[in-house]
């Protein structure tokens, strides 16, 4: 496996140094300062390559493999008639990345928000910080801050009361922290911060765009986006919705592996696959990882490898935890991707996947540090160090 590392750019508190020593050869990056919908130069791509690669004479040697993300534009996931020249763009910043040497790229279809969660400091019992996805208090944003138009159709009268009481213990700044926290951005998001009201209005444009239509449109992108990439030798890596699941009245199309299972069989190109994050996929406990890692492993192009404690009363809420310690067997899922790239490498196709430890705790010297919400150095560290170890047992026994 390619152990990889994400790299949000000059800004990034981890720097290219820091990264040199985790031990990771690769890097996963983005050019996070191109508006959506416009085409990434080709000069912009070189210029961040070197800023990654620079150093490569003097120190270990790091590359530039895997994007994440190139974002897709509103109007193509709504199917709008203007977005052939959004698509046109997409596959123009594809190109110039193919042309350099980038040849993996990760992308969602998640409509108007990207990842998301309520608490970007929760507290563990060992005094570390971790990253949370908790349901009632999403429920209190959507009923009593966002105040979305029919929400409560979407909720049960003890989940309205719940959230009710939530909100009613908030005060104004922790109103305003968690709403900032789902609609105002996060490190790696490919969307654009809102205000409420700039959201209200992009939520709008989805009434009426069912689970059918989203997916129609997804594949319509896809119809032109991957005989190029063919061409290329492209592998795409769609990146699973998060949390998996409708929400906030947006359908989610990637969330389960019967949404795969279409996804693969209405477009079978080589070039359509997956990145399996197992802390998003494993945040629906109808998931099964170490299966899907098993029945997709010729689709898996890319890796997140962490994994998320579910609650106990209410599963669909959960924090992420330790990258070996969650409600995943994670080993069974790196021993079904080690197996994978044996088949691969029995077929000549010599195509190794790019890991990368995901959303580390916030722990040690790192607490006190300034740090993207998921993204510290030691936590990821420490995730990186933990698969590092399970992949060298298994390959020793193997």
């Amino acid at each position: 496996m390619r152990e990889a590392w994400r790299w949000f750019g000059p800004n990034d508190p981890v720097s290219i140094n820091d990264i040199r020593q985790t031990g990771a050869t690769d890097v996963v990056s983005a050019l996070h300062s191109i508006p959506t919908g416009e085409v990434w130069p080709e000069e912009d791509i070189q210029r961040h390559k070197a800023l990654i690669e620079q150093g490569n004479n003097e120190q270990s040697s790091l590359q530039w493999s895997v994007v994440e993300s190139i974002p897709v534009h509103e109007d193509i996931k709504l199917g709008r008639e203007n977005n052939q020249g959004y698509i046109d763009a997409w596959i123009a910043s594809m190109e110039n990345l193919a042309s350099l040497g980038i040849n993996t790229i990760c992308y969602n279809f998640m409509p108007v928000i990207d990842w998301t969660r309520t608490d970007l400091k929760f507290q563990l019992p060992n005094g570390a910080y971790a990253l949370r996805f908790d349901q009632q208090k999403f429920a209190a944003f959507d009923l009593f801050i966002l105040q979305r138009e029919n929400a409560e159709a979407d909720y049960s009268a003890q989940e309205i009361e719940q959230a009710r009481s939530v909100f009613s213990a908030m005060s104004a700044d922790e109103q305003a922290l968690l709403t900032k926290n789902i609609i105002a951005g996060l490190p790696g998001k490919m969307t654009d911060a809102y205000s409420l009201d700039n959201f209200r209005s992009m939520l709008a444009n989805y009434q009426g765009i069912t689970k059918d239509i989203l997916r129609k449109n997804l594949f319509a992108f896809l119809s032109q986006v991957l005989p190029r990439a063919e061409q290329l030798g492209v592998k795409l890596a769609i990146h699973p919705d998060d949390p998996p699941r409708d929400m906030l009245g947006l359908p989610r199309i990637v969330c389960t592996s019967a949404d795969l299972e279409l996804l693969f069989s209405a477009l079978p190109s080589p070039a359509n696959g997956v990145t399996l994050c197992v802390g998003t996929f494993g945040s629906r406990p109808d998931n099964d990882l170490p299966l899907m890692a098993k029945t997709y492993g010729s689709r898996i192009h890319f890796a997140h490898l962490r994994g998320v404690s579910l609650d106990e009363n209410e599963q669909r809420s959960f924090y992420e935890a330790e990258h070996l310690s969650s409600d995943v067997d994670m080993v069974k899922v790196v021993g079904n991707l080690l197996a994978q790239e044996k088949t691969r490498n029995q077929k000549n196709d010599n195509n190794e996947i790019f890991i990368r430890p995901d959303h580390g705790h916030q722990i040690l010297d790192d607490i006190n540090k300034e740090a993207n919400p998921g993204y510290s150095c030691l936590g990821r560290l420490k995730g990186l160090a933990e698969i590092r170890g399970v992949i060298k047992a298994l390959s020793a026994v193997s």
